[in-house]
């Protein structure tokens, strides 16, 4: 955890992933087909708030009304399944998966703006950490933390569709005078809000 303010939130990517692969090795399986259609309908909800361009506060409310029964019947879905599976079968492991992360999978329902996926910030950061290598030795136990800031800065550019350059020129000339009470106004997202 990187600070107080910091939401640990669940993949449903990946807790589907985990159903699918039971599916693929048991195709005959009707609980983990089940769990695979009943998770593909919170995508499905999310789809909508998208194609209709709710706002976070929208997308919540309708999160909150179709979501949160479909949640209860995947919970119930799974614990009947684990309970009628091998412990060591690929159904057993998404569930145990799943159930394990629940709190963080169902995060979603208290923070409008967390996605239900994190394949966005994994695509984002895949060239990081393809990079990883070349960039091993940052010289000091301190610079990790700074060029995690940077790069930072640098995705949420690139996902507010903000020239990074035009971005960087603005702020950088005048940080050193700025108080650090100010520097939120310097954020990529405050800065496209003024522009």
């Amino acid at each position: 955890m990187g600070g107080p303010k910091l939401i640990h939130a669940g993949c449903w990517a990946h807790a589907r992933r985990y159903f699918f692969q039971a599916v693929e090795a048991h195709p005959d399986d009707r609980a983990a087909i089940g769990l695979v259609a009943t998770i593909d309908e919170l995508f499905a909800i999310d789809a909508q708030a998208r194609e209709q361009n709710l706002s976070l506060g929208e997308r919540d409310q309708l999160r909150q009304q179709r979501a949160r029964p479909i949640l209860e019947s995947i919970k119930s879905q799974i614990e009947t399944a684990k309970g009628q599976t091998l412990p060591k079968s690929a159904l057993a492991k998404a569930c145990n998966y799943s159930l394990t992360f629940w709190n963080r999978l169902t995060r979603f329902l208290d923070h409008s703006v967390l996605e239900l996926s994190t394949n966005a910030a994994e695509n984002a950061i895949r060239p990081v950490a393809l990079g990883r290598k070349n960039w091993i030795h940052f010289g000091s136990q301190e610079a990790g933390p700074r060029i995690a800031a940077i790069l930072s800065i640098v995705e949420t550019c690139r996902r507010l569709k903000l020239p990074i350059r035009d971005y960087l020129t603005a702020i950088l000339p005048g940080l050193a005078d700025l108080p650090v009470s100010r520097v939120a106004e310097l954020t990529p997202t405050a800065w496209a809000a003024r522009s």
